[in-house]
This record gives structure tokens, C-alpha cells and sequence, in this order.
């Protein structure tokens, strides 16, 4: 059975909706679920869930905060409970971390305790984006604010491996997000990467413009972390908006409200895909280790989500086919 270690106190609705979300796993999947943090306010939680099966709690006395310096924290804070949970799978006793906490806490626990895959410089968050059919992986989407090159090359191989092994993608398509389709556009990065995509032994198809992200013209979109970052807070955004302006124009009316009513199951069925929700988790590639990152504000169902996620991830070996193919 797949251990995971659970960082129950990280997270804009921790402990609460994290300790809930290990409670839908346990009942969902067969997993093992390890909650680190403190054990009186995780215990408290725990005692609202009658059917909540075996999940032991290792107690760590600190947490680091959002808003805190990742490096800073991590070092000062050796109990905050994202080094707890990296520990115990740097240790054997744990096979992935799940944390919604502070990411670049995540982040350099996981670097300092755990390391790199050797060939990769920089890990980087892969996140999916829903597509009218399937999903699109963008990578990074906030772990290197600053690129190279290099790094991009090295980003668009792990995110081929991370579709073939963990989508099960044969032969995915991988594109450098730009701002035209010819090689020659863009800034110096992306024209200094092109030619570095292109020595691959991957498909790489070339540039995708912004506009193309949703329209599956690629299984695998590259960019740097400020960019994907943008991308990502915008998208969730984007939904968010489009959702309360149908709901304000929908209810003008009453033929709207009539036709809303026959409305409402495909509207649910569109938010449900389109939340960060029903993702979970991204996963840190290029970390010597199975890491995966929920959204700050996830509760119960998109931790469960990501825990899900995590267990595939860890029952189909991601992180060593990283390390045999890199």
C-alpha cells in the first residue's frame, strides 16, 4: 500500500480541510495516510469523522507560513511539519509528500533533504489544464521566476516523460509557449531555447501561442515560471468570472430562470472541470523524490484529489523513469 505524508497544518484551511480531505481518501482509496503537524489540533479534527479508518498522526511542533522566506524558514524551522513530512520520505517511511503549504517551503525542503534527479538543475511544477477533451500539462508554473535556456530543454523532457509514463500519452506533443510560431519570435530566452527543444529525442511541434493552450494543439507546453505562474492565477480567475456572469445574466428574467433550471447539471458538470478542485495536485519534477503541491486554498475534495493523483504517480514509478530516462 502507498504511504503518503500528508502536511496537515499547510495551506489557507489547514487543518481542517486537509484533515477532511485525508479522511475522503482513506475511505476512497487504498492508501496510507500519514498527517504531520500538531497532533492536538490535527486529533481535534480527526474526532469529528466517525468512519475515518487508520490515519496516524507524527506530531511537528512548527509551521511555516505563506508569507514567510522558504529558504529562511526551512532552515530556521527543522519541526515545521513541510520538513516533518519531506523527512519521513527522505527516511524510507513515506513514499510522496502532499503539502498545499507555502511552495517554495516545498520547494527547498525537498532540495535540501531530498535533492535532485541527476541532469536537472531546476525542478519545476507541472500543472493540467482541462481541454474540451483530455488535458494539457504547462510546465513550470512558478518554481524558477528566472530561466535559462537550458532549463526550459530540460523542463520540455520531463514533462514528454511525465505525459507518456503518467498520462500514458505514446508519442506527446511539446510546445514552447510563445508569442508567434515561428522560431525566430519571441525574446531571447524562448529563441535561445527553440534549437535546445529541437536536439531532443522528443515531438517537439515548435511554438504555441497563448491562444492555443485550450485548443490541444500540444500535450506538453513549456515556459518559464513567470510566465506559467501568470497563466495559472489568470486561468483560475477566468473561470471564476465567466461563472458569476453567466450566473448574473441567467437570472435576469424569468425565461432565463426557466432555462437555467434546465441549465444547471451541465453548468455544475463545466465548473466541476474547470476547478482546481477536481486536479488536487502538480507534481515537483526533477525532484529525487515523489512530491506533489495542492492549491493554498484547497480543501477537502482537492486534497483528496491530490493524494489520488499522488498515489498514481507513485504506483507507476514517476520518479524513476525521471532518473532511467534522463
Amino acid at each position: 500500500m502507498v504511504r503518503i505524508a500528508l502536511d496537515a497544518m499547510g495551506g489557507d484551511f489547514a487543518p481542517a480541510e486537509i484533515v477532511k480531505g485525508a479522511v475522503l481518501a482513506s475511505q476512497e482509496l487504498s492508501v496510507e495516510i500519514i498527517l504531520v503537524g500538531d497532533p492536538q489540533k490535527v486529533g481535534q479534527e480527526l474526532q469529528k469523522y466517525k468512519d475515518k479508518g487508520k490515519l496516524p498522526v507524527v506530531a511537528a511542533s512548527e509551521v511555516i507560513g505563506m508569507d514567510e522566506s522558504p529558504a529562511q524558514a526551512v532552515k530556521q524551522k527543522k519541526d515545521a511539519s513541510i520538513n516533518v513530512a519531506v523527512s519521513l520520505v527522505k527516511e524510507g517511511k513515506a513514499d510522496a509528500i502532499v503539502s498545499a503549504g507555502n511552495t517554495g517551503a516545498l520547494m527547498a525542503a525537498s532540495l535540501f533533504k531530498l535533492g535532485r534527479i541527476p541532469g536537472i538543475e531546476r525542478p519545476a511544477i507541472a500543472g493540467e489544464f482541462p481541454l474540451p477533451a483530455g488535458k494539457v500539462i504547462l510546465l513550470d508554473l512558478g518554481a524558477n521566476v528566472d530561466c535559462k535556456a537550458k532549463h526550459l530543454q530540460q523542463f520540455a523532457l520531463m514533462g514528454s516523460l511525465y505525459a507518456k509514463h503518467t498520462m500514458h500519452i505514446e508519442n506527446p506533443r511539446v510546445g514552447l509557449l510563445n508569442i508567434g510560431e515561428e522560431k525566430e519570435k519571441g525574446n531571447e530566452l524562448t529563441r535561445e531555447a527553440w534549437p535546445l527543444l529541437k536536439e531532443l529525442p522528443i515531438n517537439f511541434i515548435g511554438n504555441v501561442e497563448s491562444k492555443e493552450i485550450l485548443q490541444g494543439k500540444a500535450d506538453v507546453i513549456v515556459c518559464d515560471g513567470f510566465v506559467g505562474n501568470l497563466i495559472l492565477k489568470f486561468g483560475e480567475s477566468l473561470g471564476a468570472s465567466v461563472f458569476q456572469m453567466l450566473k448574473s445574466e441567467l437570472s435576469k428574467g424569468v425565461m432565463n430562470k426557466i432555462g437555467l433550471a434546465f441549465l444547471l447539471p451541465a453548468l455544475f458538470r463545466l465548473r466541476k472541470k474547470v476547478t482546481y478542485d477536481d486536479y488536487g495536485g502538480a507534481p515537483l519534477l526533477g525532484i529525487a523524490g515523489t512530491v506533489f503541491k495542492a492549491h493554498g486554498r484547497a480543501k477537502a475534495p482537492a486534497i483528496k484529489n491530490a493524494i489520488r493523483e499522488t498515489v498514481e504517480a507513485v504506483n507507476g514509478d514517476m520518479t524513476s523513469k525521471l532518473r532511467e530516462n534522463l
